[in-house]
């Protein structure tokens, strides 16, 4: 118990900070996907070489503005990437287990690599696929070990802010992404659209190179029987060596129990002992994209056209969203470790609320002049609320849905329990992709409606489920379940 305190006292130094940097910096890959497909798709010259059909709806001023880009082929465009990462984030759990994270992190450097390259070169909507499977396969791999990753290497008391890192690069790479759109837009080039989705290459070479001089994390050393080169680790990263020896005495303690009850994580996690940890892990991860988030981060320039402004003016606003979000969750590294994690999710939740009921609101006000273009004063406040969307996303959900189900789970388990969160969060975001426009088509303003309330009944489970987890060592995690007035009622059954 004695370590464990001094443990939580764990000062950060230099060179942890710089190896979670490099294992967040996965995001970069994930933030600049997610973006850059939904302003390239507001592109002229891809429009017009992929999907003609969307394009003489946009010239025509008689066709609903809602289902301009209602179109499966173009949906399946963004979000096929999912079905790819949900396998691969299950493919992950076990290499991460049997064969370290670090191996997952280089693997997911060089898959998405391979995808971006694939999309540069792309001559047909098939090819453009292709390319975002294996884009998706890398980001599995990437969402599914860089929490894992950081969480296990940061000290206790800044592991919430650490592993913010990985949300902060979603958020910058998805503000790169935007840029990277605004200016192919305006370069006058067929093909700027080509460059854009070219430039996904850089992150993943930036992640496949860092991976290549970071060590792994110490527990997934010691469980893979490398004892010393885990205390060399935990020697480099921590501020002197008795600090490196106390917890490393608490990982061994920790980790040989873990090993003594050795055999599938995918079957273990199933064991009633870990119902609330899985319960949790599931939940989070499909919640996060119920709160509509998708339809802004993927759509936002979608959206603005088809609320009326023009495509340089949407593809802007995409921009000025991924400054809030970004903002945000730099905003979030510094309250998570202070605050905690149950106040920043129902903060969070509260305000997605407000913002969706007032953008369905001020959508419904101008419900008589869907057939043509709305003004352009509406279009500013609908942006408004969706910085406020983007916000409280950058301080809650975006990166607690990472942080979370990194601290709950048990090392014996923690590899498949994020993988099966990761593949639940890619499989909920592929429904929701592949059915957003049609959404927006046949519900209207009614679909940020439907957000508000699924965010209202997610917002709820949080407070009522979540215990918190601010400042408790992961090996002594288990505590907290005992604790909580729910779990430690059924407690008996598992």
């Amino acid at each position: 118990m004695e370590d464990s305190q001094e443990i939580v006292k764990t000062p950060l130094t230099n060179t942890v900070v710089f190896i979670c940097i490099i294992a967040g910096s996965a995001g970069l890959m994930f933030g600049y996907d997610i973006s850059v497909i939904g302003g390239v798709v507001m592109m002229r010259p891809f429009l017009k070489k992929f999907f003609p059909t969307i394009l003489v709806r946009m010239l025509d001023a008689k066709h609903d503005q809602y289902c301009l880009f209602n179109s499966h082929k173009l949906t399946a465009l963004s979000s096929s990437m999912f079905i790819a990462g949900s396998v691969s984030a299950l493919l992950s759990g076990c290499v991460t287990s049997v064969m370290g994270r670090k191996l997952s992190l280089v693997t997911a450097g060089i898959l998405y690599l391979a995808g971006s390259s694939l999309g540069v070169f792309a001559l047909n909507v098939d090819m453009l696929i292709a390319s975002r499977l294996f884009v998706g396969f890398g980001i599995g791999f990437a969402n599914q070990a860089a929490p894992v990753y950081i969480a296990e290497m940061a000290p206790t008391k800044s592991r919430g802010a650490l592993t913010t890192a990985f949300q902060f690069f979603i958020c910058l790479g998805a503000l790169i992404a935007s840029l990277a759109n605004f200016a192919a837009n305006y370069s006058g080039n067929d093909n700027g659209w080509r460059l854009a989705l070219g430039g996904g290459s850089v992150p993943a070479i930036i992640l496949t190179t860092g991976a290549l001089f970071i060590p792994d994390t110490p527990l997934s050393l010691i469980q893979r029987g490398m004892e010393d080169e885990a205390q060399a680790t935990l020697t480099r990263v921590r501020s002197t060596r008795e600090e490196a020896e106390a917890e490393m005495r608490d990982l061994m303690s920790f980790s040989g129990a873990a090993k003594s009850r050795h055999e599938n994580p995918y079957t273990k996690i199933m064991e009633p002992q870990y119902t609330p940890q899985l319960v949790l892990t599931i939940a989070i991860a499909g919640f996060q994209k119920l709160t509509g988030v998708g339809i802004i981060a993927f759509y936002a320039p979608v959206v603005m056209r088809t609320i009326g402004i023009e495509a340089a003016g949407a593809l802007l606003a995409a921009v000025v969203l991924g400054i809030v979000n970004l903002v945000s969750v730099l905003v979030s590294a510094y309250m998570v470790d202070n605050i905690g994690r149950r106040l920043l999710f129902l903060q969070g939740g509260v305000q997605i609320i407000f913002a969706q009921v007032f953008i369905a609101c001020t959508l419904a006000l101008q419900s008589e002049r869907l057939i043509g273009v709305l003004p352009y004063n509406y279009g500013i406040v609908v942006l408004v609320l969706m910085c406020l969307i983007s916000s409280a996303f950058g301080w809650s959900w975006g990166p607690l849905t990472w942080l979370v189900p990194s601290e709950i789970l048990p090392v014996e388990v923690r590899a498949a329990g994020t993988g099966i969160g990761v593949a639940t969060n890619f499989i909920i975001t592929f429904l929701l992709n592949q059915l957003a426009m049609e959404m927006l088509c046949a519900m209207k303003f009614g679909l940020f409606l439907f957000y508000g309330a699924t965010t209202l009944f997610m917002t709820t489970f949080i407070g009522v489920f979540l215990p918190e987890t601010k400042g408790v060592p992961l090996e002594n995690m288990d505590e907290v379940w005992g604790k909580h007035w729910y779990w430690k009622c059924t407690s008996d059954s598992w």
